[in-house]
């Protein structure tokens, strides 16, 4: 039985975390357009943006990148409306899609999204009224195709696809080592995602790079199976067999990422049972690493009042953690916290309301202080 979204290509331009110069915070437009030629020529179709990522920039690179250079019908683009982030009432959340067509110039969105929800926020979505919102932007024909991204309970989506039985697709973040994480629950929003018979656009497929780069008990299960297959290629076309799935977004940064993903996803196919029991293996190997389960999404780093690094610190942490290298740890903790150490972490809270993953941050915080600040 075929379901909405079958016949799109399986692989997505996620444009969250596109090339930057020299200076880290400049996109890289010139080598953004080689990924986007690249991504054309393969036959994929699906970009995905958002009102938030790189505070607008990724808005106006794909101006650049994609709607000014390709003709409209040969791409579809999705963007997001951020009601807790970049926002402070109805009137700018609502104002959001206005902003987002100026600064892409796409005319319409094929696919447009309530962003990021969350049991903590969704009181927000509820009190603007987004939901008829974004339904009426459907009806004006500003948007296409309407749903949201989603990083709450199982509870929270079991109750929002009961109330919201017209939504035309969901964002979830699948992939296998959160499949069974009891935070993330990966597997069990699937499921009721597919019970409502709800597709699918999948976000964090390879958990913010994680998975391209796994640690070592995982990486020698990959690599027994498959020598030749990177580890990044296991964990996209895992997620894109299963039923359900419109297309799986995949944050490429540079051009080498661009040729591996389009290697095996512009001609996909899903994974057989041998592989399929492969990732299970995967699994079991991830399961059993200790580490800092953050994707370095930076929605914790906006409103932090001192200005904390925290993305950054954690992965310093995870050098420690993962690969057992102590001292680099503290040498990348040490180039990240010039501004501002971990220990000077005034307990607000405000990072900890803010992450998808529901990370203990302020007590990891003060585990990293401890560890490197002595």
């Amino acid at each position: 039985m075929g379901y909405f979204g079958e016949d799109t290509p399986k692989l997505g331009f996620g444009l969250m975390r596109l090339p930057k110069l020299e200076d880290g915070k400049t996109i890289d437009i010139e080598q953004t357009k080689t990924m986007v030629d690249m991504f054309m020529k393969a036959g994929q179709t699906y970009y995905d943006t958002a009102y938030v990522y790189d505070g607008g920039e990724s808005e106006k690179a794909t101006k650049l990148a994609l709607v000014d250079r390709y003709p409209r019908d040969s791409y579809t683009l999705a963007t997001k409306l951020n009601a807790w982030h970049m926002c402070n009432n109805m009137e700018e959340a609502k104002n959001q899609i206005n902003i987002s067509l100026e600064r892409t110039g796409a005319g319409y969105f094929d696919y447009y999204l309530l962003h990021a929800i969350m049991d903590g926020n969704v009181h927000l979505y509820d009190e603007y009224d987004l939901w008829n919102y974004a339904k009426q932007l459907k009806a004006d024909g500003k948007v296409k195709h309407w749903g949201f991204s989603f990083h709450g309970t199982p509870e929270l989506l079991e109750k929002l696809l009961t109330e919201h039985p017209d939504i035309d697709f969901i964002q979830l973040q699948l992939n296998y080592a959160d499949w069974e994480d009891e935070k993330v629950a990966s597997r069990k929003n699937w499921e009721i995602a597919r019970k409502h018979g709800v597709s699918i656009v999948v976000m964090e497929p390879v958990k913010g790079g994680a998975l391209a780069n796994p640690p070592a008990p995982v990486a020698e299960v990959l690599k027994n199976a498959d020598p030749d297959a990177s580890y990044a290629s296991w964990a996209i076309r895992y997620v894109a067999s299963l039923d359900g799935i419109i297309t799986v977004l995949s944050g490429m940064s540079n051009i080498a990422q661009m040729e591996d993903n389009l290697s095996y996803m512009a001609d996909f196919r899903k994974l057989n049972a041998e592989e399929a029991q492969v990732i299970e293996d995967a699994k079991a190997a991830f399961d059993k690493v200790n580490s800092i389960k953050c994707t370095a999404c930076h929605y914790c780093t906006e409103g932090c009042p001192m200005q904390i690094k925290i993305p950054e610190v954690f992965a310093a942490r995870n050098q420690e953690l993962i690969w057992s290298n102590p001292e680099r740890a503290k040498r990348e903790y040490d180039n990240q916290t010039k501004e501002s150490l971990a220990s000077t972490c005034i307990a607000c809270g405000q990072c900890e309301s803010a992450c998808p993953q529901g990370l203990p941050i302020i007590d990891l915080l003060k585990d990293i202080s401890a560890a490197y600040e002595n």
